[in-house]
């Protein structure tokens, strides 16, 4: 056989070698991080921060290296959390929802910069001229001027009875607080709208489209959106809040998971394993999975699209120097490298998504508790062990950093002592008794009931509580103690049916800024029954 023959037949020899291994199942890779260190990691969060259930998995080069579970989906329950369980994922929906905005733009339905009026003509925001210049883009990337969590009221407490098309109207009365694309301010409401903007332009409701685009072509196979059976699906984990020390459900789900309004800023459900498939699209996307979405679409998701302030937390944990909001997802460096993450928080549930892509490494984290400082916490050793292991600064580091974080808080900025209070008189507050409305929030009831005032927002039923006097002022307990944020009630000088009679705000002026009690501005409009 002459040597071109052999040569050829060689090479026929290999390529058909290289088919069969790449036909073989896929198999980790040594990890980066041993498996032993981060089960000492994540047993150390578990028990310093007693979380009730936690799922944690860890991606390099295309390959889950580290994947595991435990706690239990409800406490005290004893079912356990598994890499299937469901978890609200909250605001690493919107990266779900940006996504199926650019599958739209690939398709040609829409374009970034698209008037957001083009399709939705009903659109207004507080300036005309604003409506006219808002972009899809826009809806996107916090630069409103809106307050942060501007009208996050129509959306939670849930349950509540607002619609989408209620959020839309809404938006032309939230008054903005910085020009328009001056700054950055998260922004739960144009994520509403933008899911909007997708159904108008993908021709379906939001929720078919993201299981069409999104869900079913990745394989990420029990994400859930809109309305389903909780039994039918199985394995859901439900929300914690911390109580005399203990883990205790709360605004457990029933047996139907209603659609909810705020599904494309964070109504999404999904499991360990669908969440690892997701950073695994990110990463090293092949196949059918790398023609899912076009090389100019990610790069338009993950370019710098609005600048985010840098906090002193980054610049002394991190090195960080940069920092701003891509399509979805927040962009930074860290010690000299390129990072892509988002958080997600709803009552009683945490989430993290970050990735590393120049070391095609991601991690997940999933907790069904209390968890700001155990999340914050745990992505920060992770990300260490890649980014800088040495010195090698443990979960005890940077809680004891947290903690002194909050010791250096000025006093402005901690919650006043309201603990000496005493209920209302229906006597001192006769001249403020009445109904009220607010133009975006509704319909409220300040009255006398049974010898106590009564606060009660009329579409938002978490929002009905007691007033009580602390000194001079006047503040709202909640009824149901998993709404988490007292309110001052602020009267005018003068009480005047039709006038702006009264305004509120947050106790604590730290309270998630979703109580967006400052945006309120209510008139009377009846006396009570």
């Amino acid at each position: 056989m002459s040597r071109p023959g052999v040569v050829d037949r060689m090479k026929r020899i290999g390529l058909a070698l290289l088919a069969a291994i790449a036909a073989l199942p896929a198999f980790a890779q040594t990890p980066t991080v041993a498996p032993a260190e981060l089960d000492a990691i994540v047993d150390d969060v578990v028990a310093r921060y007693r979380l009730p259930g936690l799922a944690i998995g860890v991606v390099e080069h295309g390959q889950v290296v580290y994947r595991r579970s435990l706690g239990e989906r409800v406490a005290g329950g004893g079912e356990p959390v598994t890499p299937q369980t469901l978890f609200k994922i909250a605001s690493n929906s919107k990266s779900m929802t940006t996504a199926l905005l650019a599958r739209l733009v690939d398709a040609g339905k829409l374009r970034w910069d698209d008037p957001v009026v083009k399709h939705l003509p009903q659109f207004r925001m507080h300036d005309d001229w604003v409506t006219r210049q808002m972009q899809v883009r826009d809806l996107l990337i916090h630069n409103s001027g809106l307050r942060a969590g501007a009208g996050d009221l129509m959306l939670w407490p849930e349950p509540n009875s607002y619609t989408r098309a209620d959020v839309i109207h809404g938006l032309r009365y939230l008054k903005p607080v910085h020009s328009f694309r001056s700054r950055y301010d998260y922004d739960n409401l144009m994520y509403i709208v933008a899911g909007e903007v997708a159904a108008a332009a993908g021709g379906a409701p939001y929720e078919t489209l993201l299981r069409r685009e999104v869900f079913e072509p990745l394989g990420l196979a029990r994400c859930q959106i809109g309305e389903w059976s909780r039994d039918r699906v199985g394995n859901v984990a439900q929300p914690h809040r911390r109580e005399d020390g203990r883990n205790v459900p709360v605004r457990e789900d029933g047996a139907m998971i209603a659609n909810t309004t705020m599904a494309a800023a964070g109504g999404v459900r999904c499991s360990l394993d669908d969440m690892l498939t997701w950073v695994g699209t990110w990463l090293q996307p092949d196949g059918s999975v790398a023609s899912w979405l076009s090389p100019e679409q990610r790069r338009a998701l993950w370019s710098p699209q609005m600048p985010m302030p840098v906090s002193q937390r980054q610049r002394d944990w991190d090195g960080s120097r940069f920092s701003a909001y891509g399509y979805g997802w927040r962009l930074a460096d860290v010690d000299g490298e390129f990072k892509v993450s988002h958080t997600g928080t709803l009552m009683g549930m945490y989430s993290v998504v970050t990735m590393l892509p120049e070391r095609e490494v991601g991690f997940v984290v999933l907790i069904n508790g209390e968890a700001d400082e155990a999340r914050t916490v745990l992505n920060q050793v992770l990300v260490k062990r890649y980014t800088a292991p040495e010195p090698r600064r443990d979960v005890a580091y940077y809680a004891q950093a947290l903690q002194r974080e909050r010791a250096g808080t000025p006093p402005a900025q901690r919650a006043p002592d309201t603990s000496a209070r005493a209920p209302a008189r229906a006597e001192d507050l006769r001249a403020w008794l009445g109904r009220y409305r607010d133009p975006w929030f509704g319909d409220v009831s300040l009255c006398d009931r049974a010898g106590q005032v009564r606060f009660v927002a009329q579409k938002s039923p978490l929002l009905s509580g007691t007033v009580q006097r602390v000194g001079e002022r006047w503040l709202v307990d909640w009824d149901d103690a998993s709404v988490d944020a007292e309110a001052w009630l602020e009267f005018a000088a003068r009480p005047a049916p039709g006038g702006a009679g009264l305004r509120m705000a947050k106790v604590d002026p730290e309270a998630d800024f979703s109580y967006d009690f400052e945006d309120l501005a209510f008139a009377r409009t009846a006396a009570c029954d």
